[in-house]
C-alpha cells in the first residue's frame, strides 16, 4: 500500500516552514497519542505515520531528499517508531515550550536570574496638622538588606559560586508526568543555577540578612488618607546582587479633636450660647494657621454653617486650597440660678401673645403644621 504524502499527512504545504510543522504536528500527536487513545490501534498508527512525517520534514537533509525522491529517498532514515516511542522528535519536546510558559520553564538563562526584592509597604499615621502643612519623619523599617560581607553573592570571600550539577546551571528541571513534560525550578539551587560551596559566615549564603534600617521621608503638604509615596529602591533587598523592591508609605490621617478633613475643605461645629445667637457678637475662631474673628449676625439658628475662604487645606496636585467651614450649633443654658430663670421667665412673657410668631417663626410654622395635619385627620 502506497504511503500517504508527509505534507498531505501534517495537512501542510510544501512552503511550510518549521513552524506550521510543529503545530500541525503538535495537533495530530495531542489526537492521536497512545496515552489519549488507549487500545486504539488506528490512532496509534496515525500517531506513528505523524510522527514519522514531522520527523522527516523537520529535519532540513531529510526533507530535502524528500523533496527530490519520495518515500524512497527517506526510506532508510524514517523510522516509525513503536506506540511509546518517542524518537527524536520528542513528544514532550515538541510541547515543551508549551508548557514551559506555563511552569516558567523555556530552558536558557530565564530559569537562573536571581529574583528581584519584594516591595515593602509602611503604614505611617499623620496628624491632620502634619498632613495638611508637610513634614519629614524618619522611618525604621525591618527589611533584608544586601550581606555586606560577601557584597550579596552569598559565598565566602575570595571564594565563588559554581554551576549546579542538577540543572547544569539553567535552574529548572524537566519532570516527565505520563506524555506530558513539565519544567519546575531545580531543588538544589532553587532556580539560581548556581552553586555555593563555601557559604558566606554572615548570610549562611543566602546573600541577604535581616535588619532595621532607617529612612528619611518628606511628606509634601496636602496628603491625605490613602495617598501612597514610593521610595524607589528602599525595599527588600533582591538575591544575589538583584535590583531592590521599593518602599510604599502609606498616608494615614489620624482623628481631630476639632477639625473634620472633607477632601480639601476643613468642617468643624462651633457651639455659641443663646445671648450671641440672639443678638449678634463676635467669635474668635481656630484655624490650623491661628485665630480668626467671626461676625455673628444677630438671630443666627442652629446649623447655619460659615464658610472661611482658603482657609482649609491646599492639596498636594491642586493650586488653590480648600476652605473652612463652621456650622453653629446653639448650647442651651443649664443648672440656672433663681434670677436666670426669672430672668428668662420675663423674655418669655414678651415674647407670647399675637406677636410670637414674629420671634420665632420657625416654631410657630412648625405648631401651624401640627394642628392642619390634625385639622385633617379630624375631618
Amino acid at each position: 500500500m502506497a504511503k500517504q504524502d508527509y505534507y498531505e499527512l501534517l495537512g501542510v504545504s510544501k512552503g511550510a516552514d518549521n513552524a506550521e510543522l510543529k503545530k500541525a504536528y503538535r495537533r495530530l500527536a495531542m489526537k492521536y497519542h497512545p496515552d489519549r487513545n488507549p487500545g486504539d490501534s488506528a490512532a496509534e498508527e496515525k500517531f506513528k505515520d505523524a510522527k514519522e512525517a514531522f520527523e522527516v520534514l523537520g529535519d532540513p537533509q531529510k526533507r530535502a531528499a524528500y523533496d527530490r525522491f519520495g518515500h524512497d529517498g527517506v526510506s532508510n532514515s524514517a523510522s516509525g517508531g513503536g506506540a511509546g516511542g518517542f524518537g527524536g522528535a520528542d513528544f514532550s519536546d515538541i510541547f515543551g515550550d508549551v508548557f514551559g510558559d506555563i511552569f516558567g520553564g523555556g530552558g536558557g538563562a530565564r530559569g537562573s536570574r536571581a529574583r528581584g526584592g519584594s516591595d515593602l509597604q509602611y503604614n505611617l499615621d499623620l496628624t491632620l496638622e502634619e498632613a495638611v502643612s508637610g513634614v519629614e519623619k524618619s522611618l525604621k523599617i525591618p527589611t533584608q538588606v544586601a550581606c555586606d560581607t560577601c557584597s550579596g553573592s552569598g559565598a565566602k570571600p575570595g571564594t565563588s559560586t559554581s554551576k549546579c550539577e542538577t540543572c547544569a546551571g539553567i535552574g529548572q528541571v524537566r519532570m516527565q508526568q505520563g506524555f506530558f513534560s513539565v519544567q519546575q525550578t531545580c531543588p538544589t539551587c532553587r532556580g539560581a543555577g548556581e552553586q555555593i560551596s563555601d557559604p558566606c559566615s554572615k548570610c549562611h549564603g543566602a546573600g541577604r540578612v535581616q535588619e532595621e534600617k532607617t529612612l528619611s521621608v518628606k511628606i509634601p503638604a496636602g496628603v491625605d488618607t490613602g495617598d501612597r509615596i514610593r521610595l524607589s529602591g528602599e525595599g527588600e533587598a533582591g538575591e544575589k546582587g538583584a535590583a531592590s523592591g521599593d518602599l510604599y508609605v502609606m498616608v494615614q490621617t489620624q482623628t481631630h479633636s476639632i477639625f473634620e478633613r472633607d477632601d480639601d475643605d476643613l468642617l468643624c461645629t462651633m457651639p455659641i450660647d443663646i445671648i450671641t445667637a440672639s443678638l449678634g457678637g463676635e467669635l474668635e475662631v481656630p484655624t490650623l494657621t491661628g485665630k480668626v474673628n467671626l461676625k455673628i449676625p444677630a438671630g443666627t439658628q442652629t446649623d447655619k454653617v460659615f464658610r472661611l475662604r482658603n482657609m482649609g487645606v491646599k492639596p498636594v496636585r491642586k493650586n488653590a486650597a480648600g476652605d473652612l467651614l463652621c456650622r453653629v450649633q446653639i448650647e442651651v443654658p443649664i443648672n440656672l440660678t433663681s434670677e436666670q430663670k426669672e430672668l428668662f421667665e420675663q423674655l418669655r412673657g414678651t415674647l407670647q401673645g399675637k406677636k410670637a410668631s414674629k420671634h420665632t417663626p420657625r416654631s410657630h410654622g412648625w405648631l401651624d403644621g401640627v394642628k392642619s395635619f390634625f385639622n385633617l385627620r379630624d375631618d
